[in-house]
């Protein structure tokens, strides 16, 4: 009987012990930091900041214009060289408004090529792909967005597995 007894609580700690060993096993990850590591490097976003550097600098070029234009003006306004100051007038507002379609324009084309990177298909495929590498390379079962955090009320940064995607990202 006490073999039996025995045997009886051997098996249920045993099969306790296994229903143990498949509790699901969740992970979190900072998308929006992933992002921002991953695309910080990549080519597509050196060219969208090359592109923006590159217009700051014909703004800049065409202001610098503008205000030394404005300048003349005000020394013919001091001389009283009428025919001049008209002249200028003329061409201030000329290069005013060209310089604000130019901005318009190039604000436009930036905000374009930004909204491409952010929907990005082919960065959400790696993404997907990463993910599911480093969760069963990890043991999880699933894998929580920290974005959709209304559901996440708490988490232990030990399920942060984050960097472990960054990382895997890289390579």
């Amino acid at each position: 009987m006490k073999k039996a007894a025995a045997f009886c609580t051997v098996l249920l700690v045993s099969l306790g012990l296994s229903f143990a060993q498949q509790i699901t096993r969740f992970g979190v990850v900072d998308t929006a930091r992933v992002y921002q590591a991953y695309f910080r490097n990549s080519a597509p976003v050196r060219n969208y900041e090359s592109k923006k550097a590159e217009f700051q600098n014909e703004i800049n070029k065409r202001t610098e214009e503008i205000q030394n234009l404005k300048n003349q003006k005000v020394d013919y306004q001091k001389s009283s060289n009428t025919a001049q100051v008209n002249r200028l007038d003329a061409e201030i507002t000329r290069k005013t408004d060209a310089l604000t379609e130019y901005t318009n324009a190039k604000n436009v084309e930036l905000e374009s090529l930004k909204r491409n990177l952010q929907n990005s298909d082919s960065f959400y495929k790696k993404l997907y792909s990463t993910l599911e590498k480093v969760a069963e390379n990890e043991g999880l079962s699933a894998v929580l967005s920290l974005q959709q955090a209304n559901g996440i009320l708490w988490y232990s940064p030990s399920v942060d597995i984050t960097d472990s995607v960054i990382k895997e990202l890289g390579n």
